[in-house]
């Protein structure tokens, strides 16, 4: 398997979210990992970073998943984000959370494996996905979403980051973006 195999594992732009900056989040409430029920309409700044799916303990992940293209890396983008929680707070997230369609209770063993200082949100039902078109696959018989990050400040999506791509790196392009279109103006 050469670089044009490595290459197309690599998401592309397919233009699945391109309608969603501006879009006021719809009313939908979702569970969280931390025993709360979250409404992403709230005031404040929210990054709010989908990811597919989690791989259960024993690591046996879906079959074919290495070559859906974006897939692999839900892991270590959970740990980046982890890893620059207080950052992402100093620089004005009021909130931080993790998406996906997996249910609340496969959701709490990854984000106490993985020490999250932040919860989960499970949008096992599909609402906030269908409410808000988000970019979706099939694989291993579940419906599962492409993995984007959503910049939402008082209930409005201000930035998507759409593909991502790498996802270990995706927290610190949400830092970038932060530092250059949000903390310059809270200070200012």
């Amino acid at each position: 398997m050469g670089n044009n195999f490595v290459a197309s594992l690599i998401p592309h732009d397919d233009g699945a979210a391109k309608h969603l900056p501006g879009m006021e989040m719809p009313y939908v409430k979702l569970a969280a990992t931390d025993g709360t029920t979250v409404d992403l309409r709230g005031p404040g700044l929210s990054v709010v970073y989908a990811y597919p799916r989690t791989s259960p303990p024993g690591g046996n992940a879906i079959d074919g998943w290495d070559a859906i293209p974006g897939a692999r890396g839900c892991t270590p983008q959970s740990c980046a984000f982890r890893d620059h929680f207080a950052e992402l707070k100093g620089l004005g997230a009021s909130h931080l959370f993790g998406l996906s369609t997996q249910t609340t209770e496969y959701q709490k063993e990854a984000a106490n494996q993985l020490h999250l200082p932040f919860p989960l949100l499970s949008d096992h039902s599909l609402s906030l996905a269908k409410a808000l078109s988000l970019p979706t696959f099939e694989a291993g018989g579940f419906t599962l979403l492409k993995r984007l990050t959503m910049i939402i400040e008082d209930g409005r999506i201000r930035h998507v980051f759409y593909p991502v791509d790498p996802p270990d790196k995706n927290a610190e392009a949400v830092i970038a973006w932060l530092q250059t279109n949000y903390h310059s103006k809270a200070r200012g």
